[in-house]
């Protein structure tokens, strides 16, 4: 029987494609948390199946004061299905000067699909449902939709890109648009990520452009801690300080 011996230059690319699954694989591990906070925007990505991941975090921010508004935010996730997530979030305690109690219970949908081996785009329609304590300024007052379009490009292995696009406020007067481009840089368990973000004025709220930056360490696969800040570029983005916690709750039904 004769025995052939690969051309290097064949050895090479079978040996750079079979690392290229195993990294795959390593990077598709349904109990890694994979957090959208701490940024403004999202990423495209989706929860696996079955799978779900608790998001949440301690803000404290204001207009001409950091001490003038706190909030606990919570964003449970849940994978329905390959590509798709449904989200739940809220602020379970919120304080700002006219008294405390919790905001209004926000419901998102994200839909995922992969373009190529390093881009993944993301429909995010959503809605807010007036369920906030009315009077304290954590409610709208109304249910209000959004519809965000999302782009997640791994540029390099350290360098990654999201940018989101789309309308928000739907149900005010006047629809807001939000836009942001964040970029993140890792190396081991940390990372550094940046953002800028704007949305146009509108029935549910003022312009606002803002620059967000934020350190993220992962503890462990499952668990992921941020902490940073917002600094508001119009009278009407507050400024901000943050912390949190991404935890997967590993499998939850089949």
């Amino acid at each position: 029987m004769e025995v052939r011996v690969l051309p290097g230059a064949l050895r090479f690319s079978v040996l750079l494609l079979l690392l290229s699954l195993a990294e795959a694989r390593a990077a598709q591990s349904p109990r890694a948390a994979n957090p959208e906070r701490p940024t403004v925007a999202t990423h495209a990505y989706a929860v696996a199946p079955g799978y779900g991941e608790l998001e949440q975090g301690i803000a404290i921010r204001g207009l001409r004061s950091l001490a003038e508004a706190t909030s606990w935010d919570l964003n449970l996730k849940l994978g329905l299905a390959r590509g798709w997530q449904l989200g739940v979030s809220g602020t379970a305690y919120g304080r700002t000067g006219s008294g405390t109690g919790v905001g209004d219970l926000g419901v998102a949908l994200k839909g995922r699909t992969d373009l190529t081996t390093t881009t993944a785009v993301a429909v995010v329609p959503s809605v807010t449902l007036p369920t906030g304590a009315h009077g304290t300024g954590l409610s709208a007052g109304r249910t209000l939709g959004a519809l965000v379009g999302v782009v997640s490009v791994n540029i390099t292995p350290a360098w990654h890109v999201d940018l989101n696009l789309g309308p928000t406020g739907i149900g005010a007067e006047k629809t807001q648009w939000f836009g942001s481009t964040g970029v993140t840089w890792s190396r081991g368990a940390a990372a550094l990520t940046t953002e800028l973000f704007g949305f146009t004025a509108g029935g549910s709220g003022p312009r606002q452009r803002g620059v967000l930056v934020a350190v993220l360490t992962t503890l462990g696969e499952s668990v992921v801690a941020d902490a940073g800040g917002v600094w508001g570029a119009t009278s009407g983005t507050p400024d901000q300080l943050f912390v949190g916690l991404t935890t997967n709750l590993g499998r939850l039904f089949e």
